[in-house]
């Protein structure tokens, strides 16, 4: 049915214009959430500001054709700080109970490939007031005994907040004022985090004893209500002050429970507890019952300092802290070092050795060595010199030292590490010292070993064997380029065999592997070093990897596939593919760059590929070949596509560009589908009539008989002669057009249904109403709205917002002009705009009336909307008057808003309004007269 009453005209027609419509993006930020406030901070600048936990919302409007894609960002500070945000990629910027971390400066950038990117900002100031800190000081030259019964006092207030707060002190309920009580003194120190207002009690006085109560404001920005924090005073205050049950290092094994307990010695009034681990929460296992904190089974996560605090907002806070130390002992490890004086790297009778022991232990401090010889301890002698902790070695390593060796020294040592009395359990090595068991390592490659390839994503071992030597070393791998790290993310990787091991290998692993003896688990000597080369072998990286190429038919088309890089490489197969289907020809020179030449013909249209390969694996060069034309692109920047027809139907003029016509066979025409729903209300060919699309020109097309105000999705594809392209859409959607002020009185008195072109935003929560004295409900409230028109006929019509239920306080009711074009309006000389004169009757009777306010909306790339004029309460049982000027600076509505007041008795009318060229003139007899003559029409 919807078929019957869309009427597609068939006058489509280019629009030159110079260079063509294809113009740079232009943007223009707007807000649509919560704001409190917008406001230009300067040229290039505007600032909104928000309460925190609102919903933020901007929108980036943008111009230009193509349609520029949109991508915001954010910094913090200044505009040379590094983004923060993540960029999102869309037209409107949403933030769902937003936080004051997210205040900062927003940018939108807008680009479609034309010109220069367009790049607007605006800084988000978000706005809150936290509750009150209150604390009390005295300063340390007072304190004598007693904590306030002494001279001065310090009440320190502070508080964070944006914007600044403002303070006010009380003693009781009475205000505090510096100067009317000698003994107080108001100020604000400095170096203070947060802003801070002390209060000051010199020399302290009995009636000093009271409730001090801080309050602290923001004069109600955003709605932000008043904080305040009240503390009382008394000779009983005191700071807090606690003790430990325990020492501040507590050293316990795993799985022992440990109890904290931090007792609070003096303080009032009566201090809190804190218990908090350092740099992280408190483990999920830890009980808080008060002052007493419980660990259960600690384990080696439970380690670290903890902190308890004790506040009560008097003096400085007590803190204790207990260093919790989880005894854990691993990876013992031994050397042998021969008589270093002899740069010996051998066991050699009548020289020095050094047998060393070294464990990784927590605390390090309080590991106990013993040593054995044949499993006999070992004491010190004038040939075994015990030494606890070496000082050539690392920290917390024991070294036997063997002087002037003899063949009594040849035996079988052990190095035991423990901690006394613990549970840990001990770490033993043994180290055999004979002239058999200790030689130096020697270090080899296996042959082919030296260069090690392998298929990227493939797993691959790289093997450096200790070959002889006694005791044999770990092997330690690393790579031999400077700052390149191990693929485990590592300087170096341990391997006990020498053998490296790496998964699904890529190609930025590929490079030379330093493999070294370790320095320990064996002779302390010059370490030993080789080097493994890592080859990774991948297919043909090709160039491009996927081309949309569009020709004429009939014309030679040319596809090249470039070799960026290959290993190894030498390639092993080209081959060209059609649609699947592999393309005979003759056979190609590998050394040459891979070309596919032919003619394209309706016939040959396709996928083509160019395979190319080596022995790591084939890559492909994908070519869509076609002479399908490039997609429509649709023109979102009309002046004023709607016209307003008969029977509640509009018209839309359709435009819209071809992307490169020339490309492909001329184009003919273009297939246009209307849907509404998802189901086809038109879908009918447009006749060029043998007019070529130009490139950058645009097509216009008028689509008539569209139903007020529904929009609808419209889908627009290219013909040619052999082809039709993909299908582009868009929405288009019903807006009021532009009309003209009159340059003489026209009023407005709503005597007809269409109110003279004016609407309801459908963005409100209710609508104004449309009646007169015959119209109204006999159930209305008696107490509010108007008994007759303004000219006070029961007849004539007027517009009101009906407060009655189920509306409730702060509903809106927008009433919109129509649109005004000025931009054919030239101003006086001099000027660059038009004033124009607002006129309107208003009738505001009732004790529950709410808030009457007239708008400015004025149109550029989005709308903005300005307080123009404003009325509150009860004006009287009369008809009233109101104008005012405005001077726009483009096409623009005058919005009605009528908000209810806190009940039902609150309706609110407007009638004869009327917006004329030219400056308001003062009351006249002759403007009445218009007013009354148009009425009676």
């Amino acid at each position: 049915m919807e078929l019957l009453w869309i009427l597609l005209f068939s006058s489509v027609y280019p629009l030159t214009g110079g260079q063509g419509v294809y113009a740079p993006a232009n943007a223009q930020i707007v807000h649509s959430g919560e704001a409190c406030n917008v406001k230009d901070d300067n040229i290039s600048e505007r600032i909104y500001t928000i309460k925190e936990g609102d919903t933020l919302v901007l929108q980036c409007i943008v111009k230009g054709h193509p349609r520029p894609q949109v991508r915001w960002t954010k910094t913090a500070g200044s505009a040379s700080d590094k983004f923060q945000e993540k960029p999102i990629f869309n037209e409107t910027l949403r933030i769902e109970s937003i936080k004051r971390i997210k205040g900062g400066r927003y940018y939108c950038k807008a680009d479609n490939g034309v010109g220069v990117a367009a790049i607007k900002s605006i800084r988000v100031d978000v706005q809150y007031l936290d509750v009150p800190v209150l604390t009390v000081h005295q300063t340390i030259s007072d304190v004598r005994g007693s904590y306030y019964q002494e001279k001065t006092v310090f009440l320190r207030c502070t508080v964070n907040s944006n914007p600044p707060a403002r303070f006010t002190w009380k003693r009781g309920n009475m205000l505090i004022e510096q100067s009317k009580d000698n003994g107080v003194d108001i100020y604000e120190p400095l170096y203070t985090q947060g802003e801070t207002k002390v209060l000051k009690l010199k020399n302290l006085r009995p009636r000093d004893f009271a409730n001090y109560t801080c309050q602290v404001s923001v004069r109600n920005v955003c709605n932000i209500e008043d904080k305040s924090i009240t503390f009382s005073l008394t000779n009983a205050t005191s700071p807090p002050m606690i003790r430990l049950s325990v020492n501040d290092t507590v050293v316990v094994d795993p799985g022992q429970d440990v109890l904290l307990n931090c007792e609070v010695t003096a303080g009032f009034p009566p201090p809190t507890v804190l218990w908090s681990l350092y740099s992280r929460s408190l483990p999920l296992s830890a009980q808080v019952r008060g002052p007493t904190l419980i660990l259960r089974a600690v384990t080696l996560d439970d380690a670290g300092v903890y902190n308890c605090t004790a506040v009560n907002n008097v003096g400085n806070p007590a803190r204790k802290i207990v260093n919790l130390v989880v005894r854990t002992m691993s990876n013992l490890t031994f050397q042998i070092t021969p008589d270093s004086n002899k740069d010996s790297e051998t066991i050699q009778m009548g020289r020095d050795l050094k047998l060393s022991c070294h464990v990784d232990a927590t605390p390090q401090d309080k590991v106990n060595y013993t040593w054995y010889k044949n499993g006999a301890p070992v004491f010190n002698s004038e040939s075994l010199i015990l030494l606890r902790s070496d000082p050539d070695m690392a920290p917390g390593t024991s070294s036997l030292e063997i002087v002037d060796m003899k063949f009594r020294d040849l035996a079988t040592y052990s190095c035991v590490a423990n901690f006394p009395g613990s549970r840990v359990l001990e770490l033993r090595v043994d180290v055999n010292v004979s002239q058999n068991s200790v030689s130096p390592p020697v270090l080899s490659v296996p042959p082919g070993g030296q260069v090690v390839s392998v298929r990227e994503g493939g797993n691959v071992e790289l093997v450096c064997l200790v070959v002889d030597g006694k005791p044999r070393p770990p092997i330690l791998w690393s790579r031999a380029e400077k700052d390149l790290l191990m693929p485990s993310g590592t300087a170096t990787t341990e391997t006990p065999d020498g053998r490296l091991r790496l998964k699904n290998v890529s190609r930025d692993m590929m490079g030379a592997y330093r493999c070294q003896t370790a320095p320990y688990n064996g002779l302390n000597i010059k370490r030993r070093e080789l080097q493994v080369q890592l080859n990774v072998q991948f297919p043909p990286i090709l160039d491009p990897v996927f081309q949309d190429a569009r020709w004429r038919n009939s014309q030679m088309v040319t596809l090249r596939c470039n070799i960026l890089r290959s290993n190894p490489p030498r390639l092993t197969d080209i081959r060209w593919f059609r649609n699947g289907d592999f393309i005979r020809m003759p056979t190609a020179d590998l050394k040459e760059i891979p070309e596919l030449k032919f003619k394209l013909e309706p016939t040959n249209n396709g996928s083509y590929e160019c395979r190319v390969s080596n022995n790591a694996g084939t890559s492909t060069c994908t070519f869509n070949v076609s002479a399908q034309p490039y997609n429509a692109e649709f023109y979102f920047d009309t002046p004023n596509p709607v016209r307003i027809q008969k029977g509640n139907n509009y018209s839309y003029n359709l435009q819209w560009t071809q992307k490169d016509p020339e490309a492909t066979d001329r184009i003919i025409g273009y297939w246009i589908n209307v849907r509404k729903n998802k189901q086809n209300v038109l879908w009918k060919q447009i006749d060029l009539k043998g007019k070529e699309p130009e490139q950058g020109v645009l097509i216009s097309h008028t689509i008539s008989d569209l139903k007020i105000p529904l929009s609808y999705e419209v889908r627009l594809s290219p013909i040619t002669t052999y082809s039709t392209g993909d299908f582009v859409s868009r929405i288009i959607q019903y807006s009021e057009p532009y009309t003209y002020p009159r340059p003489s009185d026209h009023v407005c008195g709503f005597e007809n249904e269409r109110i003279c072109g004016f609407s309801q935003d459908r963005s409100d929560i209710f609508d104004w109403t449309r009646q007169n004295h015959l119209t109204r409900n006999p159930k209305r409230s008696a107490n509010t709205g108007p008994e007759t028109d303004r000219s006070g006929s029961k007849e004539g019509y007027y517009m009101y917002i009906e407060t009655s239920f189920p509306r409730v306080q702060g509903d809106k009711a927008r009433l919109l002009s129509p649109l005004f074009n000025v931009s054919s309006v030239r101003g006086p000389k001099g000027s660059g705009r038009v004033p124009y004169c607002v006129s309107f009757y208003y009738h505001m009777k009732g004790k529950h009336i709410g808030t009457l306010n007239v708008l400015l909306r004025v149109r550029s790339i989005a709308s903005v909307d300005s307080v123009v004029w404003m009325k509150s309460g009860h004006q009287g049982p009369e008809w009233r008057k109101a104008f005012f000027d405005i001077s726009p600076s483009g096409p623009f509505q005058i919005v009605f808003e009528g908000i209810r007041g806190p009940s039902f008795e609150g309706d609110i009318a407007i009638d004869d309004v009327s917006i004329t060229i030219g400056k308001c003139k003062q009351e006249n007899t002759a403007a009445s007269a218009v007013f009354q003559r148009y009425k009676r029409k």
